[in-house]
């Protein structure tokens, strides 16, 4: 099951899309961001560009940007009832989390 965020209107007419794709559940957790054939994969555990596409938030529309990093909990959110057996929090992270 695909998810699509919803981005403003704009950035969707000019050809912006940020997805969860199907069958990824072996990569590591990341959201798929397209523009036309360009495409960049964002990590959602260390919000770095994966290989091989590479990248940076430079090449990124500052709306796009703006929309990922409000809805970044919902994007996790998104990975982990897609692919639960990989999550974007692994145990040892959640667990430290419930030591503070």
């Amino acid at each position: 099951m695909a998810f699509s965020l919803d981005l403003p209107r704009p950035l969707g007419a000019e050809g912006w899309k940020v997805k969860i794709r199907d069958k990824e559940r072996l990569e590591p957790p990341h959201v798929t961001i397209l523009l036309g054939r360009k495409i960049w994969r964002l990590g959602l555990r260390d919000r770095s560009f994966l290989a091989p596409s590479g990248g940076s938030w430079r090449e990124i529309d500052e709306r796009v940007r703006a929309a990922i990093e409000e809805n970044w909990r919902r994007l996790c959110d998104a990975w982990d009832h897609a692919y639960p057996t990989n999550r974007v929090s692994t145990a040892d992270e959640d667990d430290d989390d419930d030591a503070d």
